[in-house]
C-alpha cells in the first residue's frame, strides 16, 4: 500500500475527479502529490462505485440484489461481501430504529412509481404491495455472514437505495486511502465524506441544501474533517395526490410514502453508510419520534420541518448549537 501523503499544502495539487453512476454522479475533490497517477485513481474510483451499483441496484435485472429479490423464501442465495456488509448494517439500523429504516419496502417503491417497474402510482399494485414486507425486513431476512449467504423467510422485495450510495462514498474513501491520499472530499449525490482536512488544515466546507422543490440553494454550511454527512428529504422526488405531496421514501410500518411534515434530515457520522441510513430512518420517524430516536442513538442530526409557511430547524449535537439556517 502506498505511503500516506502528508506533504505541506504548498507541494500538493488540488484536483477534481468525477463520473456518472446510479443515475447521478460521483465526485472527489482532493489535494494530492503532483506525481500521483490521476488516471489510475479515477479508474479505481469509477470501478468502486460501479461495483456497488452492479451489486445493489434495483434497476439492473442482473444485480445481486435482484437475484435475492427473485429467490423463493427459504432459498439460500450466495452474495458478494460488499452487499452482505450493507445488508448487515441495514438490518442492524432497521432493528435499532424499530423499523423506521426498512430495506424491505421494494414492492411499495415500485407500486408508487418510484422504482423500475412504473413511473406513476398504480392503485392495484399498491394494494398488493401493502401485503408484502410483513414482517419487516429485519425479522424476515437471515444472513450467514461467514458463508456469504442470505435467505428470505417471507416474500419480500429489498431496496437498498437508502444506504447504498453512502456505502459507495465509503468505498471511494477506501480507494483514496489505498492510493495514499490524505486530504479529500468524496461525494455521491447528497452523501459526502471527508478524508482528513484540506491540505491547508482547513476543514472541508459542505452546503446543507434548502429543501425547496425545483431549485438548488444552500441553507447553510457545515465543516467536515474525517466525518461523513448525508441528507434525506422529500423535496426532489415526490408524487402529488390531491393536496398532499408524498415523498419517494417509504414508511414500511404504515405501508405508505412518508408524509409527516419533515422536509429533510441531515446526519453526521464517522462513515457515510451509517449517515445515509440514519437520515432515512429519522425522516420516516418524523419530528417527535425522530428527535427521540436521534437522542437515544446519540446522533448528530438536523431536522428541517415545514410549519405552515416557514421552516423550523431542530438540531442535535453540533447542529443544536447554531443550526444552519438564516
Amino acid at each position: 500500500m502506498p505511503k500516506t501523503l502528508s506533504e505541506p499544502a504548498a507541494v500538493l495539487q488540488r484536483i477534481k475527479l468525477h463520473g456518472p453512476t446510479m443515475a447521478t454522479r460521483w465526485s472527489v475533490l482532493c489535494d494530492v502529490d503532483p506525481q500521483l497517477d490521476q488516471n489510475a485513481l479515477r479508474n479505481a474510483l469509477a470501478a468502486a462505485v460501479e461495483r456497488v451499483d452492479q451489486q445493489m441496484s434495483p434497476w439492473k435485472p442482473d444485480s445481486d440484489l435482484m437475484r435475492l429479490n427473485r429467490a423463493t423464501p427459504g432459498e439460500w442465495v450466495s452474495l458478494p461481501p460488499e452487499i452482505m456488509a450493507v445488508l448487515a448494517r441495514a438490518l442492524e439500523i432497521a432493528r435499532l430504529s424499530d423499523g423506521a429504516f426498512d430495506p424491505g419496502v421494494g414492492a411499495l417503491v415500485n407500486a408508487w412509481g418510484f422504482g423500475a417497474e412504473r413511473d406513476d402510482p398504480d392503485a392495484a399494485a399498491i394494494r398488493v404491495a401493502r401485503q408484502w414486507g410483513q414482517p419487516p425486513a429485519h425479522q424476515s431476512l437471515e444472513l450467514y455472514l461467514a458463508a456469504g449467504r442470505a435467505r428470505k423467510h417471507a416474500d419480500a422485495l429489498f431496496d437498498l437505495c437508502g444506504i447504498a450510495k453512502g456505502y459507495g462514498v465509503d468505498q471511494m474513501t477506501a480507494v483514496l486511502q489505498a492510493h495514499g491520499v490524505a486530504h479529500a472530499l468524496a461525494a455521491l449525490d447528497g452523501e459526502l465524506r471527508a478524508l482528513g482536512t484540506q491540505a491547508s488544515g482547513e476543514p472541508w466546507a459542505v452546503a446543507v441544501e434548502s429543501p425547496e422543490p425545483g431549485r438548488r440553494a444552500a441553507r447553510g454550511v457545515i465543516e467536515l474533517a474525517d466525518l461523513a454527512v448525508a441528507t434525506s428529504g422529500d423535496y426532489r422526488r415526490w408524487v402529488q395526490i390531491g393536496d398532499a405531496r408524498l415523498s419517494h421514501t417509504m414508511d414500511g410500518r404504515r405501508a405508505a410514502p412518508v408524509n409527516n411534515g419533515v422536509a429533510s434530515v441531515t446526519v453526521l457520522a464517522t462513515d457515510c453508510m451509517s449517515a445515509d441510513a440514519w437520515a432515512t430512518a429519522l425522516l420516516v420517524a418524523g419530528p417527535a419520534e425522530g428527535m427521540a430516536l436521534a437522542q437515544r442513538m446519540r446522533l448528530e442530526a438536523l431536522f428541517i420541518v415545514r410549519r405552515e409557511e416557514r421552516w423550523v430547524e431542530m438540531g442535535l449535537g453540533r447542529f443544536a448549537v447554531a443550526g444552519v439556517g438564516s
